[in-house]
Formats: structure tokens, sequence, C-alpha cells
């Protein structure tokens, strides 16, 4: 159940704190039809990892030149798929990768994601399996000139659920140098920051406002350009959009415990971490759990929360209160 007044709301506030920045919805987060539509309404551009969201963006109406392909891990045919269907702007880390493009998707705009640090005080780091060394990004972005393609811009992700705000700071800094460099030693002018997602939804743990993360970030990118070298600013925007309007409503399937003394009871749900709730894996995201009995209910205790499936690492919560 998708409650979108709320992320109209989200939509309007971000739209807000951040009037010259490009919204890019984060399909990966829900790509209902009907967030689709509403997003498109508002003005909001897509990423799309895969080329099944990219289809159902399409199909929704939204024209190719508002839909960027995130994804630096893709298929060579899923390149070519894409830049037929008109898609024009594609994210790399790797030089196999930026072939492709050069290959199947000639002329496009291509902008490289790097490493930054963050995992430490993200909720679900991203930064690890994305992203490549700054030296490296360097030569690519280079590479992408020799190659026909358009060295567009640069992109990182502090990760996700990201409670520092100095991560975008430190990520930044590193982007400036990058936009300098190549700028003074090889005479190409980046255009594009894309700063990822990571604001975080409001769950259990309590996180600032994202007024205070727009205030900071604004600041710092003050800091670095003026207002004739300020790049254009993409926000990939998921958690924070829609994260606050989701439920998943679930059944219990069974409740037990392991022996006869054992006070701690095991409560199995028909959906778990390998039914779309993964991000509770190591309870790195805790999301609020409700039941109708909560309030009535004097059975009171250690409860383990798990998913339906025989894989025993189905296990949502054990050590969260």
């Amino acid at each position: 159940m998708v409650v979108l007044s709320r992320i109209k709301t989200k939509y309007a506030e971000m739209v807000g704190l951040f009037p010259n920045a490009k919204i890019h919805y984060a399909m990966k987060t829900s790509p209902a039809i009907e967030v689709i539509n509403l997003l498109a309404d508002l003005g909001s551009n897509f990423d799309c990892a895969f080329v099944y969201k990219l289809d159902r963006v399409l199909d929704c109406g939204v024209d190719a030149a508002r839909i960027s392909y995130g994804n630096t891990i893709k298929k060579a045919r899923d390149v070519e798929y894409a830049y037929n269907k008109g898609v024009q702007l594609y994210a790399t880390d790797s030089e196999a990768d930026l072939k492709n493009i050069a290959k199947y998707a000639p002329g496009s705009k291509v902008f490289v994601r790097i490493l930054v640090q963050g995992s430490e005080t993200a909720d679900w780091p991203l930064s690890r399996k994305f992203g490549c060394h700054p030296n490296m990004a360097i030569d690519l972005l280079i590479q992408a000139r020799d190659l026909g393609l358009v060295p567009y811009g640069i992109s990182f992700h502090v990760g996700s659920q990201q409670k520092d705000v100095a991560a975008w700071d430190d990520a930044l800094a590193k982007v400036k140098y990058m936009f300098d460099w190549m700028l003074n030693e090889e005479d190409i002018k980046l255009q594009m920051i894309n700063l990822g997602g990571g604001f975080p939804a409001n769950y259990l743990s309590e996180v600032n406002p994202i007024q205070v993360y727009a205030q900071e970030i604004k600041r710092y990118l003050t800091d670095d350009y003026n207002d004739e070298d300020m790049p254009e600013i993409i926000l990939e925007l998921g958690r924070s959009l829609v994260g606050g309007s989701g439920v998943l409503v679930s059944d219990v399937v069974l409740i037990s415990r392991k022996s006869h003394t054992d006070l701690t009871r095991w409560v199995y749900t028909d959906v778990g971490l390998l039914q779309g709730l993964i991000e509770t894996s190591g309870e790195a995201i805790k999301y609020p759990v409700y039941t109708p009995k909560m309030e009535t209910s004097t059975n009171k205790g250690t409860v383990v929360l798990a998913g339906p499936t025989c894989d025993s690492t189905d296990i949502m919560y054990e050590e969260a209160g």
C-alpha cells in the first residue's frame, strides 16, 4: 500500500530545498506505476538500473530524455537497447563498461561514479561494489572523450540512510579536485555532479531534518563553485522520497518456541528477508513494526521476527529492541 499524497509532499519539499537541482527518482525504490505517474506529472526525471524498469517508465509516457541509466554494471545488449529507446545519459566505473557504451550508445553523455567514504555512518553502504578510485575515474573520463563520448560529470553515493552530513563534504572535495584537474590538464570542462541519494527516511533511529542536509550540502557547493561555474546538480532520490509512504502488510504464519522453558517466541511472517526485506540483513535498516495486538496484548517478552523460508538466514530482527 502506497500513500501517494506523502510522496507528493516530499517531492515538493525537495524541490523547494534544492530548486536548481534535477531530481532523478531511483526506480529501485518502488517501480509502482502509480508512483511513476505521480512523479512524472510533478516533473521528476528517472534513474533506471535495468531495462525492464526503463520499459516501465517509457510505458508511462515519460520521454527518454528524462531518464538516466545509473547502473555501472550492465550488459552490452542492454546499453544498445536503452540507446535505441533514446537514453543518452549513462553511468560507468570501468573500462569494459565504458567501451560498451562507446560501441552501443555512441555520442552519449557519461558520468563516472567514484568511491567515497561514508560506510561507517550509513545504515546501508553503497560504495564498495560500485564506483572506482578518483584517479581511475579521471582516466575513464579522458578515455570517454577519446572514444567519442561526452565526459559529462561525476557521481557518488555516500550510502543509504546516511546520518553524517559531512559525508557529502568529503565526497564533494574529491569531485572539486577532479573538476579542476580535468579542466587544467585536459581542457575538459565537466558539467554535472550527481550527488546520489543517501538522505535518510524516518524509521526508528533519530535523524536530522532534511533541511539540515540541504543547507549544508548547498554550502559545500557554493564554497567550491560560484554562480557562473556551478555545475548541473542531480539528486537520485529514493528512500527519502517514498520510504515514508509505503506499508508492507504481512500475515503471521506461526508463533513458536524452541523448548518448553524458552522465553523467546519465534514469530514467522509470510514475508521476510528473502521476499523484499533484504535491508534487514544484519538488522541494518530497522523498520517500524506494527500489529493491532500491540495495544491490547499482555503477552510481552523477547521475540525473534523471521521470514517463512527454509533458509536459516531469513531472520529479520533478533537483537533490535
